[in-house]
C-alpha cells in the first residue's frame, strides 16, 4: 500500500512590488509549480515574498517553513535561485529539518542543492566585482561616475539589451556546464552525461543533442571558467 499523497506549500518570490503586482514573473513561478503538482489538492496556501535576492530576511519563506514542518508538507520552489544566491542561507534552509524541492531540479539532492548553491553566490560574486573593477577603469580614466550625464537613455538600453541578450544565450549553457559536472564528479561516463543532458532539455550552444565529444568540450570549458 502506498502512503498518503505528499502535500505542497508553495513559496514565491517576486524582486519588486510592481512585480507582485502585475503578475510578472510571478505568473511563470506558478506555472512551473502546477507543472510540478498536477494534483490541485497538493497543493496548500501560497506564500509570496516580494524582496530583493541579496537579502536574506523572508518573513514569508520563515512563514512557510513553519507551516510545512506544522503539517508535514514539502516546501516547493519554482526555482533553485529564488530562494537566494547566498550559499550559507540555503544551507541554513537545507538544515532545518523541513523537506523541500525544488520544480527546476526535482532529483537534487543535498548534495547537488549545496553545490548549486555555492555555484550561485559565486556567480553573483563575480559579476559584483566585475562591476566594481569596471567602475574603477572608468574613473581611472576621469569619468565622473555617479551623475545623470553619464546615465543616458542610450547607455541603459544599450546595458539592458546586452544584459537580455547574454542571458538568453548563455543561461541554459551555464546550467549544463553545472549538471556535466556534477554529474562527471559522480561518476558518469560521457555517453550517459549527454543522455542526462538531452532528457532534461538542454542543448549545445547550436541548437543540437548532446553527444560525448559535445560534453567533453563542455566539460573543458567549465574547468577553463574556474
Amino acid at each position: 500500500m502506498s502512503g498518503p499523497p505528499i502535500r505542497y506549500v508553495p513559496y514565491y518570490r517576486v524582486s519588486t512590488l510592481k512585480q507582485g503586482q502585475s503578475g510578472l514573473g510571478l505568473e511563470a513561478q506558478q506555472a512551473a509549480v502546477h507543472a510540478f503538482v498536477t494534483e490541485p489538492a497538493q497543493l496548500l496556501p501560497a506564500y509570496v515574498e516580494v524582496e530583493s535576492g541579496k537579502k536574506n530576511q523572508r518573513p514569508q519563506l520563515l512563514a512557510a517553513i513553519t507551516e510545512a514542518r506544522r503539517v508535514g508538507a514539502t516546501l516547493l520552489i519554482a526555482k533553485l535561485d529564488r530562494l537566494s544566491r547566498n550559499a550559507g542561507f540555503i544551507f541554513a534552509l537545507r538544515d532545518s529539518g523541513v523537506e523541500f524541492q525544488c520544480c527546476d531540479m526535482s532529483d537534487a539532492n543535498t548534495l547537488t542543492v549545496g553545490l548549486f548553491a555555492v555555484l550561485a553566490q559565486h556567480e553573483r560574486e563575480t559579476i559584483s566585482k566585475r562591476t566594481k573593477d569596471a567602475l574603477q577603469a572608468k574613473k581611472a580614466r576621469g569619468a565622473v561616475l555617479g551623475t545623470p550625464a553619464n546615465l543616458t537613455m542610450a547607455v541603459i538600453a544599450h546595458s539592458r539589451a546586452i544584459r537580455t541578450q547574454n542571458a538568453q544565450q548563455h543561461q541554459a549553457n551555464r546550467q549544463a556546464a553545472r549538471l556535466a559536472s556534477l554529474f562527471s564528479a559522480q561518476g558518469h561516463t560521457l555517453q550517459q552525461i549527454a543522455q542526462e543532458l538531452n532528457e532534461a532539455g538542454y542543448r549545445t550552444r547550436r541548437g543540437k543533442l548532446f553527444f560525448p565529444m559535445s560534453v567533453q568540450r563542455l566539460l573543458k570549458r567549465t574547468s577553463g571558467a574556474t
